[in-house]
């Protein structure tokens, strides 16, 4: 944790002279920046995982048919398929987990009052108005919604539902093109028991709003730059 306190310190000092009081934050979507390309290969190994489970999906129904009465068969053949056309169902889900460690430790940084035995300089950082350490519930005593710190969340907020109704919009028109799976399906057919949940599936990206009230600005900044990227990311990869 030390090593990483003084990682994130050395970048803000580098930065220090273009971004003056909010270095330390510009020294967060810096390294957010750095993370995401280090997890590019993985994306882009996501996204042809991506097409080719798609482009899979008739030929998974026609399995499902063949074999309608055997499961134990099905599932036999559907890897058997994944084996064929190196295809991995786990591909999309890399990107994401790979990120968490970064996240938890700019989580755990901003959330510790001592760092290796030493007070932690870095909560003295601010983004503005606002404490990296502090969260929404700290804005809201210290002014209120329109306060200083108040209106640097709510300019979060705002980020975060634009780039979750873009990617809304995004899922649906890519569901009625075919490039993607539809809602409630699974291996090429229909499963009625998913229609519900392939319903609620494309609000999910709103769920950041509420990660963002709860943990501190600096993870909180993470989240924001990363699902920005994630959004620009999949528009280039994805087309």
């Amino acid at each position: 944790m030390s090593l990483f306190a003084s990682l994130v310190e050395r970048l803000a000092d580098l930065l220090q002279p273009l971004f003056g009081t909010t270095a330390a934050a510009a020294a967060i979507v810096l390294f957010t920046a750095l993370v995401r390309l280090l997890v590019l290969p993985l994306s882009r190994a996501a996204a042809r995982g991506q097409r080719a489970r798609t482009a899979l999906q008739p030929r998974i129904a026609e399995l499902r048919r063949k074999h309608a009465k055997n499961p134990d068969r099905l599932q036999r053949a559907v890897l058997e398929l994944h084996r064929e056309e190196k295809v991995s169902p786990l591909s999309g889900c890399l990107p994401t987990l790979c990120q968490l460690p970064a996240f938890f430790l700019l989580y755990h940084l901003f959330s510790s009052t001592t760092i290796g035995g030493r007070t932690n300089e870095l909560l003295t950082h601010r983004l503005f108005a606002a404490p990296l350490g502090g969260r929404w519930a700290d804005a809201l005593d210290d002014g209120g919604v329109f306060g200083g710190a108040g209106l640097v969340y709510a300019g979060l907020f705002a980020v975060v539902a634009a780039v979750a109704a873009f990617n809304y919009r995004r899922t649906k028109r890519m569901t009625a093109a075919g490039l993607v799976p539809p809602a409630g399906a699974a291996d090429g057919e229909r499963v009625p028991g998913l229609e519900a949940v392939g319903r609620v599936m494309p609000f999910l990206s709103f769920f950041t709003l509420v990660t963002v009230a709860v943990v501190p600005l600096a993870a909180a900044l993470y989240m924001v730059t990363s699902t920005t990227w994630s959004t620009v990311e999949r528009a280039v990869l994805y087309r």
